[in-house]
């Protein structure tokens, strides 16, 4: 399935079961988008190739916020220096940290066809340390987890990610688990729910 069908998929399943923000941020349907909510639209489909849909739906009650990080996520997500692969093994990582279901739900599936291992993607949704990762795969874990829970990375994890993908990826590493912690975060603060009848993350012990 490519990007855009993803997408497009996860659309129709998001409107389909009825799937959106609760009262705290509510879908605006696109026949009430003021004029500058309207623009943000066609520049999402415009540069995503398919309709405004999951965290940028409760963005869109701010279109400056939403299409600014919406061109962040253009590079980030795609284009970074890490690799799509690793990106997604970032965002697996953060969705547990945050507990946030529909970033865990929606790129699950992208991260097991992107070659992160099943074993490797449920033992995060466990909480646990995957065993077997490869060194990439054991360094971006380490630097991930290392920034959610310590607030600090350790000048070990630092310079393994340093020697392996250079300074720029060592920012846009960073990068991708902020952008996705933020993208957590406002979904979270808007109670966005993923489509009815699908699983999302177990809570963890605190």
């Amino acid at each position: 399935m490519t990007h855009l069908s993803h997408i497009l998929a996860a659309s129709a399943v998001l409107l389909s079961m009825g799937a959106q923000a609760e009262e705290r941020l509510p879908t605006i349907p696109s026949a009430q988008y003021t004029p500058e909510q309207a623009q943000a639209a066609v520049e999402f489909e415009t540069a995503r190739k398919g309709p405004v849909f999951g965290p940028f739906e409760p963005l869109m009650h701010s279109p400056q916020v939403m299409t600014l990080s919406r061109s962040m996520g253009d590079y980030l997500r795609y284009k970074s220096a890490i690799g799509n692969t690793m990106s997604e093994l970032v965002i697996l990582v953060v969705a547990r940290e945050w507990t946030q279901d529909f970033e865990w739900w929606y790129h699950y599936p992208l991260a097991i066809k992107a070659g992160i291992s099943k074993d490797i993607a449920d033992a995060i949704a466990d909480g646990r340390r995957p065993v077997g990762m490869s060194a990439d795969e054991d360094m971006i874990y380490s630097y991930t987890t290392e920034l959610a829970r310590n607030k600090r990375v350790s000048d070990i994890t630092f310079e393994r990610v340093k020697a392996r993908f250079g300074t720029k990826g060592v920012v846009d590493l960073t990068g991708i688990a902020g952008y996705y912690t933020f993208l957590a975060m406002q979904l979270n603060s808007a109670q966005y729910k993923i489509p009815k009848g699908q699983v999302g993350l177990k809570r963890l012990p605190e």
